[in-house]
């Protein structure tokens, strides 16, 4: 392989030779801190158990990032998540570098002991040793990191370095002529091979990682000269190279590659008589790190050529990708985009090589999703849609009619309220705001809004919106506003009133949200994870307020109570209720999909929950997600159109309307802003919740500015959503990033959808408590405010009490009780008879009813403690589990005793957390009452979590 260079040789071999051993001297740094520090604690503190002394006999070195572990030094080096062996019985240290401002820890699966501490900044460092006895598993512990930093620990008989034997090191392929080919790339030229595109130029043939890498990248490849479709400097460049045709005289080949894992970028074997593909492989670098020298080494592949022996083939290495996305400038490039190739050669046996990749290996990213356009007028972009047969979508209104439309809701007569967000993506001074609120209608049916007016002017950072109680209520943060409007003049009665105030807007797109009026009278909305409050009435001490973060939050229209509904998720922008009144929240970057219990504390995208002694979260009920790749979500922007279109959602709605569109009304529908579309789930009762499915896709924009952000269902039964329509789909603090001239409403019909004109507001009664049986849930959710509104009466408790007895579909009997609820139609006496009630729902709605308020009578109590023990219903011990965290820590004990003593309740994924989260400040005021009663426990979790929270308590 080493070409004769005459008198350069020594030259260019001593410059490798030091630049090779510069990039390892990182790892001798990294051991001489490990040995300063140790003898600094030796010599300060007299401490010699703080030093290792015993002798390491296998020492691993790797680097943490969220795309995985990385191996530093040694056969690992460069590989991803790499295998670690040790002999049985040898002491092994594991140490872990920082690589990224991201906290990361390893712990190993079986032996759950071996666990390292937590690294939080970049550039720490942190170690395990311990005794290898059997295989594992090692992983990064920290919520949601397993999925990409997971790697396998193997018990091996012996570990032998690879010696270069004849066979390891294998033969070059030969032309007609018997002469070797030029596949090492050693004659430094390009000869035997032919270029088309622009990548694989006159200069593709490197012996240096510049002018194609930065000097810091070590690349290992095999001799001095290797090719490169443009390294991590030039990825932009696309193109071919194709070999000449040789012989296939052995039944093993290998070659040597590095790049991007993309399908655009492969090296490929192929057939010369058929010009078919009999093998095939991409790069492997799945993140756009390109400033990590470990990423760039190259990696052996190995091939088994037996079935093609004697055959003529040829090798094709493609560059199909740039690595840009210029319809979004948000988007940074990929400079992975490119492949580099190296060292093709036959062997007599197959060669063996620590870091071989193979295509398994490699999760490959999809070429770019197809998107046709991007900045399309209004009208334009209603027209490229994709819509299922017998549906259109229609324009309702654009800019400059509206613009920036952050949120919207609908009145009592369809109308539709809409706040223009002038103001984000920074909160203006005091006084100096410029959001507003418009009213827009179609007074014709044509499917456009003609009518505009402009309600209010001059507010502040406006991210909520919902009306009811005389009001507009209005999440601005700070504050949650409540402003009076003037029926007659659709203006405002009087200046807004600060309800709460104490909401943060650090991060001004996580801020509260998505306002919906829920079966049980409270104003339900949601919080991002990057923004804390401390949430209060205007003059309430911080002590007394209630701290939030990720979650859903609600607020009582009459009582003026605030309190947080549900800890966790992420940045949740969208939450609905189904046929049965349970909420669920879509969210971004995590696993995108939550059925919301009271007291819940769920997945978290980053941060600790409130209560240091969770321990554990309840998981999303979806069996997918939306993007692809196991690299983090990010990973797939912009190519997971196949599974859903990407990571970032907006928007939840059940589809309870008109029975001819053919929806499932156990669906819920979300905008997937980096896909461009509507994604639609379908949810399906297990145990206790909910599991969640991928069902097709709805609506597909077709439009790369499209961002859809929520939905409302109309008194027609078609569906408005808002579409914040701008080039730039990711949240940013510089407000120039962002277009401030656009905004769309569209409308979403069925070919048998009416147009409809309604005043909900000037109905009866009896015509109010009727329309709880209608099949829009347009008319049932207005209708219910109304009557709460208006109090109830003898007349319309009387009416509702009949549909409840009456009507065979529970969800018709949910309706009426919700109303019940909400007007003051329920005594004790009847709250505690439906305890008894034939169906699971209305008796888990019943245990929800009875403790709103955090006082239950002691008839109900005792009730509770006895379903607890009896009742079938995984669904109701759910809602009594959550019910206790509103019953008085002292009144629990024998509903908890009761439902731990449930073993059918062991793998469920809601009722062994939401039962600790209950006993959690028990075991603090009784921890040997509490022992006890999780030794004598079924579930699995009780017993581990109270001995930790025993534990911690005295720490």
């Amino acid at each position: 392989m080493l070409l004769n260079k005459g008198m350069l040789r020594p030259t260019f071999l001593t410059y490798k030779f030091f630049r090779y051993h510069f990039m390892q001297s990182r790892l001798f740094v990294i051991r001489f801190v490990y040995v300063v520090v140790a003898v600094f604690l030796v010599c300060c503190t007299g401490d010699t158990d703080s030093v290792d002394s015993q002798q390491i006999d296998r020492e691993y070195v790797l680097n943490a990032k969220m795309v995985g572990y990385t191996g530093v030094g040694g056969d690992i080096d460069g590989q991803h998540n790499p295998i670690l062996r040790a002999k049985k019985g040898e002491r092994v240290k594991i140490s872990l570098i920082n690589g990224e401002l991201m906290a990361h820890d390893i712990t190993f699966e079986k032996q759950s002991d071996i666990k390292s501490e937590t690294m939080l900044e970049q550039g720490d460092t942190t170690s395990i040793i311990f005794i290898a006895m059997e295989d594992d598993t090692y992983y990064c512990s920290l919520p949601n990191h397993k999925q990409s930093m997971h790697g396998d620990f193997k018990i091996v008989d012996q570990i032998e370095a690879v010696t270069a034997t004849d066979d390891n090191w294998g033969s070059s392929p030969r032309n007609a002529d018997g002469k070797p080919l030029n596949f090492g790339f050693e004659r430094a030229s390009l000869q035997d091979w032919k270029a088309t595109g622009d990548a694989f130029g006159p200069k593709a043939v490197a012996f240096d990682p510049g002018p194609w890498y930065p000097d810091s990248v070590v690349l290992k490849q095999a001799g001095d000269y290797y090719v490169t479709s443009g390294g991590t400097l030039n990825y932009k460049a696309k193109g071919t190279l194709t070999s000449t045709s040789f012989n296939v005289t052995h039944p093993w080949a290998s070659f040597r590659i590095t790049g991007g894992a993309m399908e655009g970028l492969r090296v490929e074997l192929v057939d010369a008589k058929t010009d078919s593909v009999i093998f095939k492989i991409s790069g492997y670098i799945n993140d756009n790190n390109p400033g990590n020298p470990e990423h760039a080494a190259f990696r052996p592949v190995v091939v088994d050529m037996t079935p093609h022996r004697n055959r003529e083939i040829y090798i094709r290495v493609v560059d199909e990708e740039t690595g840009t996305m210029p319809e979004i400038p948000y988007v940074a490039d990929n400079p992975w985009a490119h492949i580099s190739f190296d060292d093709f050669r036959f062997h007599s046996k197959r060669p063996t090589y620590a870091n071989e990749l193979r295509p398994d290996d490699v999760i490959i990213l999809p070429p770019r999703d197809p998107v046709p356009h991007a900045g399309l007028s209004g009208k334009e972009a209603a027209e490229a849609m994709d819509v299922p047969e017998g549906f259109k979508i229609t324009l309702a209104a654009a800019e400059p009619d509206v613009v920036r439309p952050i949120a919207f809701t609908l009145d009592d007569r369809g109308r539709l309220w809409v706040v223009e967000a002038h103001t984000y993506p920074v909160r203006a001074a005091e006084g100096q705001g410029k959001d507003r609120i418009l009213i827009f209608e179609d007074t014709d049916g044509d499917g456009t809004l003609d009518s505009r007016k402009v309600f209010m002017e001059q507010l502040n950072l406006v991210s909520g919106i919902a009306l009811g109680f005389g009001g507009v209520w209005v999440g601005a943060a700070p504050n949650l506003l409540y402003i009076p409007i003037d029926q007659e003049k659709d203006l405002p009665a009087g200046e807004p009133q600060v309800m709460l105030d104490g909401f943060g807007y650090e991060d001004t797109h996580e801020v509260l949200n998505t306002f919906r009026w829920g079966p049980d009278g409270w104003l339900y909305g949601t919080h991002g994870v990057f923004t804390h409050s401390n949430v209060g009435k205007p003059g309430t001490p911080d002590n007394e307020r209630t701290q939030l973060n990720a979650g859903v939050w609600r607020y009582h229209p009459t009582k003026h109570e605030f309190e947080v509904f549900a800890h966790g998720t992420s940045n949740p922008w969208g939450i609905d209720f189904n046929d049965y009144g349970h909420a669920f929240a879509t969210v971004c970057v995590i696993p995108h999909l939550y059925h919301i219990v009271p007291g819940g504390r769920y997945l978290r995208q980053a941060g600790a929950h409130f209560n240091p002694y969770t321990y554990e979260d309840i998981k999303t009920i979806a069996d997918h997600v939306h993007w692809l790749g196991d690299q983090g979500p990010h990973a797939g922007n912009f190519r997971s159109a196949a599974a859903g279109g990407g990571h970032a959602h907006a928007g939840a709605m059940f589809y309870l309307g008109n029975k001819h569109w053919g929806i499932d009304r156990n669906a819920i529908f979300m905008n997937n802003i980096n896909g461009f579309r509507v994604n639609m789930d379908i949810t399906e009762r297990s145990g206790s919740g909910y599991v969640a499915h991928h069902g097709k896709d709805f609506i597909l924009n077709n439009d790369f500015w499209s961002q859809w952000l929520n939905f409302q269902i109309a008194p027609s039964g078609s569906v408005y959503v808002n579409d914040w329509y701008d080039k730039n789909q990711c949240h940013s603090p510089n407000p120039d990033v962002h277009d401030k001239t656009l905004g769309r409403i569209f409308k979403i019909s069925h070919e048998k959808d009416q147009w409809v004109t309604v005043d909900l507001g000037k109905k009866t009664n009896a015509e109010l408590v009727a329309y709880q049986l209608h099949e829009n849930e347009f008319y049932v959710v207005h209708s219910r405010r109304l009557l709460q509104e208006r109090g109830g009466n003898a007349e319309v408790h009387a009416g509702l009490w009949k549909i409840f007895n009456d009507n065979p579909d529970v969800t018709r009997k949910l309706r009426a009780l919700w109303a019940l609820h909400v007007t003051k139609g329920i005594n004790d006496e009847q709250a505690e008879s439906l305890l008894d009630h034939a169906d699971e729902y209305v008796r888990a709605w019943a245990i929800q009813l009875i403790a709103e308020d955090k006082t239950v009578p002691a008839g109900a109590q005792r009730r509770f403690e006895s379903m607890a023990k009896r009742d079938t219903s995984a669904l109701v011990r759910l809602y009594l589990a959550s019910a206790l965290q509103r019953i008085a820590p002292d009144q629990r004990w024998e509903i908890v005793k009761n439902l731990a003593a449930h073993e059918e309740d062991a793998a469920d994924p809601n009722i062994p957390l939401m039962v600790w989260y209950a006993l959690e400040p028990l075991v603090g005021a009784d921890a040997q009452r509490a022992a006890e009663l999780a030794k004598n426990s079924k579930l699995p979790n009780l017993q581990e979590f109270v001995s930790r929270r025993i534990a911690d308590g005295k720490k």
